[in-house]
C-alpha cells in the first residue's frame, strides 16, 4: 500500500474550520503530526488547498488518507458528505489517490490523550485536529502493514 519510491502518505482530519495534518515516515510505519490549517469560514478552501498542496510537495506525498466521519450507526451525515466533496476536490487538485478512512472516535481519543498529557483545555483546541489526523493515518498504516504481512 505504500507508494513507489518511498513517497509518504498524508493523513487529514477535515473539520468545518480546521484541517489537521499528519505525514507518515518514509517507510510508511509511523504517523507524525505536522500542523493544523485554520480558515475563517467553512467555504473558504482555496488557501487550505494551497497549503495542502505545498505540504504534498515538501514531504513527497504519494497518497492521502482523509478522515471519514460516519455516524455511529454507520450512516453518512452532513459532515461525512462534506468530506466526500473535499475528497473529490483533493483528487482534482492533486491528482493523488484520496482514501476515505473511518474516523469515528478519533477526536474523542485525541482529546483523551491530551487530557491525560496534562494539556490545558484552552490549548487542546490547537492540537486536537492534528492529533486526530495522526490517529487516522496511523490506523491506515497499521492496516496496510497487516495486509502486507498476510500476502
Amino acid at each position: 500500500m505504500m507508494a513507489e519510491g518511498n513517497r509518504r502518505v498524508m493523513g487529514l482530519d477535515y473539520g468545518s474550520r480546521t484541517v489537521g495534518v499528519a505525514i507518515s515516515d518514509g517507510l510508511g510505519i509511523t504517523a507524525q503530526a505536522i500542523e493544523t490549517i485554520t480558515r475563517t469560514s467553512e467555504t473558504k478552501l482555496r488557501r487550505t488547498c494551497a497549503r495542502i498542496e505545498a505540504l504534498i510537495e515538501e514531504y513527497n506525498v504519494g497518497k492521502i488518507v482523509l478522515g471519514f466521519p460516519k455516524n455511529m450507526n454507520n450512516t453518512i451525515g452532513e459532515r461525512a458528505q462534506k468530506s466526500l466533496e473535499f475528497q473529490e476536490m483533493l483528487k482534482r487538485r492533486t491528482g493523488l489517490e484520496v482514501i476515505l478512512w473511518d474516523e469515528r472516535l478519533t477526536t474523542v481519543e485525541a482529546n483523551r490523550t491530551l487530557i491525560e498529557g496534562g494539556v490545558r483545555r484552552e490549548e487542546r483546541k490547537e492540537y486536537v485536529d492534528m492529533l486526530a489526523a495522526v490517529y487516522i493515518l496511523q490506523g491506515y498504516l497499521d492496516c496496510a502493514a497487516r495486509e502486507r504481512k498476510q500476502q
